[in-house]
């Protein structure tokens, strides 16, 4: 394979402790650590089926990059690595998509790459006017007949055969709705770049924290699902048989309490279950389909409302904080400008506040809602299997491969797939003790500069220097502000109810689904992300100091250390 000789700035072929078996043409591309949406080992469905990379040929081809034109994905040890192709001819690369061989796409025209950049630079702002009508016209109503599709499904009372063939229709619509998301960020990519860059032109001096803040919305589905369970909390505040039955000690018990009272069943009915059915297609991690749905484990919900009752959280006035600090970003932004940069700068400003809220309604139909919807057909699957006795438990599906599922689906006996799972639920026990490092292969400034590396903390994270001293942890600077405070690590759904008011959350990503704890803490490190991801969006949203992208937060801060997360410099230090 040719990249033209590239500059190499470093190389990372594996280790002993963290060792990769390479295939042709693997080793000369820039690898990442898909932390961001798969922190944890991947479930071999989800591989094969789920993945978001899925449907990059067809951006890459539908815009004209002239950066990439393919995406392909790695499993190794357990973890996902993705790697960007350059638009160029020449390389041959080994990759799998559906559990089937291929090469991936590159032009065959050595000119391409310096050809179709005018293209791509003739459609963005194209896209960036329109796609917020699209989307209201026609691409929100398509999705939302998908969805009723599948959950008016009745799988229960339909043969195997039915639900298989289900699930290939759900795939389908996991393909198209992940057509839509790289339609729409290169929708949203084209506005916020277009205002930025008039930003660095016209305010070459303006505050550096300006630009993240002038991507805050006040109106998605995000903060729908938070008014929501605020709701609930102001329904409870006023009844104390309500309030007796939070005072559980845990959500099930809170649950069986609310079920021994009228008041409790009518809060259940009215508000709980209709809150589960429209904000409930959502799992602590979103992509990855091992992981229960709120609908399935109304828990977090629960403690939600528990933890707003707690704090009295006051919905509205969070808010309107919020719109305040919008409103004055935006006076900031305008401030001093007049005649052709006033005009200039207003219209590339009203056009990325209309696009804002696309980042939080995206991930809650595309990355939550339609994940969710393939965990939930593979699960219809895996209760047939289980009535088949193929499988002792739903859940078992996900350790299958696709077409293993498919050949079961026409011969039970194809497979031993109790064996199979067995052996790579334990497979997947020992990745867990897995420390993936960010990158592998081979880094050059090319592959460094991929636009999208950027939401994973490139080319930042490759450069940065190594904390100077003990008890001192480097990231990226998400949101500005300096917050003192104990700890809490959380890294899985059953910690969410522990943490307490004003702590500081340790994780390895953020995605909607934690949108609940924003409400109770006063600061957020993670692992994973860059300055655009959910962590450092949210938390500018809700005015929390951030740091994101370390890589070692939750290795090297524990539960009950306190911390200084320094959100304008990046810096995170471990006091006690």
């Amino acid at each position: 394979m040719s990249l033209d000789a590239p500059k190499v700035l470093g190389q990372n072929l594996g280790t002993d402790e963290f060792p990769v078996a390479w295939d042709e043409g693997e080793k000369e591309l820039f690898w990442i650590l898909d932390d961001l949406h798969c922190p944890n080992p991947l479930s071999p469905m989800f591989f094969d089926i789920g993945g978001w990379w899925l449907t990059c040929d067809h951006m890459f081809r539908r815009f004209g990059t002239p950066f990439a034109s393919d995406w392909v994905a790695k499993n190794v040890n357990g973890y996902l690595y993705t790697a960007a192709l350059p638009a160029a001819p020449g390389i041959h690369v080994e990759a799998m998509e559906y559990q089937n061989r291929y090469v991936p796409r590159v032009p065959r025209d050595g000119e391409y790459a310096g050809k179709i950049g005018p293209y791509l630079g003739a459609v963005l702002p194209h896209y960036a006017e329109n796609f917020l009508d699209w989307w209201n016209d026609r691409i929100l109503p398509e999705m939302k007949q998908n969805f009723a599709y599948i959950d008016g499904f009745d799988m229960d009372g339909s043969s195997l055969t039915a639900v298989a063939v289900l699930l290939e229709d759900m795939i389908d619509i996991h393909d198209r709705h992940w057509k839509i998301h790289w339609m729409l960020n290169f929708a949203q990519f084209s506005a916020t770049m277009a205002l930025n860059g008039t930003i660095d032109e016209l305010k070459p001096d303006a505050n550096p924290d300006l630009k993240g803040r002038l991507q805050s919305s006040v109106s998605d589905r995000n903060w729908d699902s938070v008014e929501a369970l605020w709701k609930m909390k102001e329904t409870i505040k006023g009844n104390a048989t309500l309030k007796a039955a939070f005072e559980g000690e845990t959500a099930s018990e809170v649950l069986a309490n609310l079920k021994g009272s009228a008041e409790g069943q009518a809060l259940v009915s009215g508000q709980l279950e209709p809150y589960l059915e429209e904000f409930g297609h959502k799992a602590l991690w979103s992509h990855e389909v091992m992981f229960p749905l709120w609908r399935e484990n109304p828990g977090p919900a629960i403690e939600a409302v528990r933890s707003y009752l707690l704090s009295d959280y006051d919905f509205p006035a969070t808010l309107e904080g919020v719109k305040t600090d919008l409103d004055a970003a935006i006076a900031e932004v305008m401030d001093g400008l007049d005649g052709e940069a006033r005009d200039k700068m207003q219209g590339v400003l009203d056009q990325s506040l209309r696009m804002n809220p696309l980042t939080p309604d995206h991930h809650f139909y595309i990355d939550q809602g339609t994940n969710a919807r393939l965990r939930t057909v593979l699960l219809g699957v895996g209760r047939k299997f289980v009535e088949a006795d193929i499988l002792d438990d739903a859940e078992d599906v996900m350790f299958l491969r696709y077409n293993e599922l498919r050949a079961l689906v026409g011969d039970p006996g194809a497979y031993d797939a109790r064996d199979i799972v067995s052996d790579r639920r334990d497979e997947h026990e020992e990745a867990t003790s897995k420390r993936p490092p960010d990158w592998i292969g081979t880094a050059t400034e090319e592959a460094l500069a991929f636009p999208y590396a950027g939401l994973w903390g490139f080319p930042d994270k490759f450069y940065r220097e190594p904390p100077t001293k003990a008890g001192e942890i480097t990231g990226l600077a998400a949101s500005p502000g300096v917050i003192e405070a104990k700890a809490r690590v959380v890294t899985d759904l059953d910690q969410f109810d522990s943490v307490e008011e004003g702590e500081v959350l340790v994780c390895r990503m953020t995605n909607p689904a934690w949108v609940v704890l924003f409400t109770r803490i006063s600061g957020l490190v993670t692992d994973a992300g860059g300055t655009t991801s959910h962590s450092a969006v949210v938390s500018r949203e809700f005015g929390l100091p951030a740091v994101v992208g370390t890589s070692v937060a939750t290795k090297d801060i524990k539960t009950g250390d306190t911390v200084r997360v320094n959100g304008t410099t990046g810096v995170v230090e471990i006091l006690t």
